[in-house]
């Protein structure tokens, strides 16, 4: 068996650089069918990211009328922070919202004279709630929405709460982020099966051109792995060569903009390269490994009928 295997890991490297053109081509078609699954992990890492980053950025606003009293806004934050969904609520005076507003204006002359020109503070106080999980704010707008249902109509209490638009707001960047990744996923299988056809079409060629040879080694009794054997060294030599490639073609890309996603994202890509780079590498060259044992199986079996 140690010098059946030998012989067979012999023909296999015999075989890939006797075949170096064909084996050059299988090995590039594969780097970019590798190269996109490996861009592929990298877009769908931010964009759970930046999902994330709005998630967290959610909360519930409760926008007080003007004449609210400051017992009762300090009663519904007590009932909202006694709530099991609720991670933290906010209060806002009137006063610390006008400042707010002021200085997000200052540099409009129509709004701030329209302020002037009111005379008081336009302004209710409001609370900021956030939820321990974005499915709970759901349940938070309920119980908001029946504090806002048993208000005295003439005296209410809260003005506005806007979980809807945010709601909106993630539903639609899921939506994106949902189409993008099965738009890339889509990608990511064409240039798979791509990839597969030619390296298959390769392998075959390459049987081809060694039937004769293999024609020989059945008449002698060689065993159907014996045959197998060179063609799968030789798919698996194309995996290991074709993730490579697919790694080194990726990281100045990754290192490029890395710098651009941590300013946009608040999260540097290209650390994420380097810190899980062990598991890039397994899913990359594996992924080439299979593609190419495949793709030789395939040939073999079809085309030789071994």
């Amino acid at each position: 068996m140690w010098i059946a295997f030998k012989r067979i890991v012999r023909a296999g490297f015999v075989g890939f650089w006797r075949n170096a053109f064909v084996s050059l081509s299988a090995i590039f078609v594969m780097s970019v069918a590798l190269f996109v699954i490996g861009a592929t992990m990298m877009i769908d890492t931010l964009l759970a990211v930046s999902l994330e980053n709005v998630q967290d950025k959610v909360d519930i606003n409760v926008y007080f009328v003007t004449t609210a009293e400051q017992t009762d806004v300090d009663l519904l934050q007590t009932s909202l922070e006694a709530l099991p969904d609720v991670e933290e609520v906010v209060f806002t005076s009137r006063e610390a919202a006008l400042e707010a507003f002021s200085e997000r204006h200052q540099n409009d002359e129509t709004i701030m004279q329209g302020l002037e020109e009111l005379g008081d503070n336009p302004l209710g106080s409001s609370l900021s709630i956030r939820a321990k999980d974005t499915s709970q704010y759901e349940g938070i707008a309920s119980f908001l929405s029946e504090q806002q249902a048993i208000e005295d109509p003439q005296n209410p209490l809260i003005d506005e709460v806007n979980f809807l638009k945010n709601q909106e707001a993630i539903e639609k960047l899921t939506a994106i982020i949902q189409a993008v990744e099965n738009a890339t996923f889509a990608i990511m299988i064409v240039l798979v099966a791509a990839a597969i056809l030619i390296t298959f079409n390769t392998v075959r060629l390459t049987v081809y051109t060694t039937r004769e040879e293999i024609s020989v080694m059945r008449l002698v009794g060689a065993s159907n792995m014996f045959i197998r054997g060179p063609f799968m060294l030789q798919g698996i030599m194309y995996g290991i060569a074709a993730g490579v490639l697919a790694l080194l073609i990726l990281y100045p890309i990754v290192l490029w903009i890395g710098p651009e996603t941590e300013q946009f994202f608040q999260f540097n890509l290209f650390n994420y390269f380097v810190s899980d780079f062990a598991y890039i590498f397994m899913v990359l060259v594996g992924a080439g490994i299979i593609m190419g044992v495949t793709s030789s199986l395939l040939a073999v079996a079809r085309y030789l009928r071994v």
